[in-house]
């Protein structure tokens, strides 16, 4: 009676824990594939938008409505497919936002707009709405995700639960078998041996077995019970089978409808899952060890990732990899993943090549066009600064009052202008190349010093701290040295002007990781989260500054000329509260130096 009831709790057990699995891949993946889904459709609309914008209209209109069936499609999933509490609310809000984004889409899209009208519908309307879309599809991504594990750990639990009270229930049984055999005799005992031999069948995972009946009283019953587990068990453990066969097999048809070059690597280098992309491009087939590619940067990918086990994507000169295919030459942005186990142990890794061709392409055209634009005006615009300035001197006569007023705001006017078309031109030559750098060893002191002394009257006159806080053995450092000093006086400069008087700076400075870190601190009025990520931009400026604060170039040029340098940038601010900005140079080696 003990061994039945075993087998019924198995049973009803395993029962429940199938359950729990086929809800985790029944109910939350669908979802989580839907989300995916809608943030790389809204990407083809957003890139359709673009395509307008820039004047391809048809291509672009054809891509958006190629798009928005699929998104359409994906969105009517997660609709139906409502089973989280507060997943509901969190779908009819990424409808209504998707709602507000057809309406923008179809505004860009009128054939009687003028490229000013499309750039601010672009970016007022489209550029926020699809980032709050793949932000509203990420959380519900997330919450679906979370609900898998929280599944997961509950099928967990169940299992380790299930287990106990089945050890329980076969002491207990072991235990009354002894007294039956001190009790009623040796007759029962080989029944109850044999039992016992097959439950530690069961547990070693022999689920073949067949226990022999060879009467008809209640170990003969027992004995058929058991062999009816026995076939239950080896019904779920051949469905198990399936399920996971046609899990994997829904993973790799997943990974082939992918766009981008994707693979899944193993901790020995064996590729586990690509995409078609990986397999054509890169070789990445399944099977294959990447130590046996010409592709050594994959490898360095790879190995610090296993040493780090953390996002490992390569910055400046590295950060895009040129690759011919099928002889058309193409950039790829390679980063490498870490996959962790719930312990934060390595168990794989993912490797992503996103093709950036048509940006780059679209960031020369770019480049190209305001460099021309910049040249074109700035020859005519020092006429005008020339006439303006004889005029002002009166060389060709005296002015009345109202002449010499509009004349002087003409000259400010022409002067910011003139400063903007050199700054489009240093920004278009350091992203060319075309700006020679002057490298030399120099010490963080030196730079710092220089750079307070050129803005302590300034900061005096404003009432503003101004402090240099640097520890003393800092390595010297490898930079052009007039450029360097613009990217201080630049940072300096911003943060005088948005310190209050009785405010305070500090400039600081500190080794990391073979590189030098400077630090501009100020405690003025801080600046929004919602604008840190687009403070580097060219033509930037944050909402409700000045009207002096000049053209949103400064920065962009700080950030090229660091990077040029082989450093990075930062900024970290909380309102009310300062800003801080960073920015990396390299440290001078003992080649350089010599």
């Amino acid at each position: 009676m003990i061994i039945f009831i075993i087998g019924i709790y198995s049973i009803r057990e395993i029962a429940e824990l199938g359950g729990a699995i086929d809800v985790i891949l029944r109910e939350n993946y669908r979802s989580v594939i839907a989300c995916e889904e809608m943030k790389e459709v809204n990407e083809w609309i957003n890139s359709g938008a673009e395509f307008i914008l820039l004047g391809y209209a048809d291509r672009g209109s054809k891509q958006i409505d190629e798009n928005e069936i699929a998104f359409e499609k994906a969105l009517n999933i997660e609709l139906h497919n409502i089973t989280i509490q507060g997943e509901g609310e969190k779908a009819a809000d990424l409808q209504k936002l998707y709602n507000d984004y057809q309406i923008a889409v179809k505004r860009i899209r009128k054939d009687n707009l003028t490229p000013e009208v499309r750039r601010e519908i672009y970016f007022q309307q489209i550029l926020p709405l699809s980032r709050q879309i793949r932000d509203k599809a990420d959380e519900i991504l997330k919450m679906n995700q979370q609900n898998m594990v929280d599944a997961n750990e509950r099928g967990r639990n169940k299992a380790k639960d299930s287990s106990r009270g089945m050890y329980i229930f076969l002491l207990l049984g072991l235990v009354m078998s002894a007294g039956f055999i001190l009790l009623v005799g040796r007759w029962i005992l080989q029944p109850i041996t044999r039992l016992t031999r097959s439950v530690e069948e069961i547990k070693e995972g022999n689920l073949d077995l067949v226990v022999k009946s060879e009467s008809r009283d209640e170990m003969g019953r027992l004995s058929e019970a058991f062999n009816e587990m026995a076939v239950s068990l080896r019904e779920f453990r051949r469905s198990d089978k399936l399920n996971l066969v046609r899990t994997l097999h829904a993973a790799q048809q997943t990974f082939n409808n992918l766009p981008d070059a994707i693979a899944v690597l193993d901790l020995q280098g064996r590729v586990d899952l690509s995409t078609e992309s990986a397999k054509n491009i890169f070789g990445l087939k399944q099977g294959v060890e990447i130590g046996n590619l010409p592709f050594s940067w994959i490898i360095d990918l790879w190995n610090e990732v296993l040493q780090s086990s953390r996002i490992v994507e390569p910055k400046g000169a590295a950060a895009t990899i040129q690759y011919f295919v099928k002889s058309e030459e193409h950039f790829f942005k390679p980063k490498a993943i870490p996959i962790l186990d719930d312990g934060k142990q390595l168990t794989g890794v993912i490797l992503s090549m996103i093709d950036v061709t048509m940006q780059r392409q679209q960031d020369d055209l770019k480049r190209g066009v305001i460099s021309t634009v910049s040249h074109q005006l700035k020859t005519p615009l020092t006429s005008i600064r020339m006439a303006v300035h004889l005029l002002l001197e009166e060389k060709v006569g005296p002015l009345t009052e109202k002449q010499a007023e509009l004349l002087l705001a003409a000259r400010e006017d022409s002067e910011r202008l003139y400063k903007i078309l050199v700054d489009l031109l240093d920004i278009s030559r350091i992203e060319s190349g075309r700006i020679k750098m002057e490298y030399h060893a120099i010490a963080p002191q030196t730079l710092v010093q220089e750079a307070c002394q050129s803005f302590a009257k300034e900061a005096v006159k404003r009432s503003i701290d101004l402090t240099c806080n640097l520890p003393e053995g800092l390595p010297q450092v490898w930079a052009d040295i007039s450029h360097i000093r613009h990217v201080l006086g630049n940072l300096l400069s911003n943060a005088i002007r948005y310190t209050a008087a009785g405010g305070k700076i500090i400039i600081s400075a500190a080794v990391n990781e073979g590189m030098v870190c400077f630090r501009v601190s100020d405690s003025g009025r801080g600046i929004p989260a919602e604008y840190l990520p687009r403070i580097f931009e060219q033509f930037f400026r944050v909402p409700e500054q000045d009207a002096e604060t000049g053209a949103g170039l400064g920065l962009a040029i700080v950030k090229e000329i660091v990077e040029a340098h082989g450093g990075s940038v930062s900024v970290e601010s909380m309102v009310g509260r300062g800003t801080t900005f960073a920015f990396t140079l390299r440290q001078a080696m003992k080649e350089h130096t010599s």
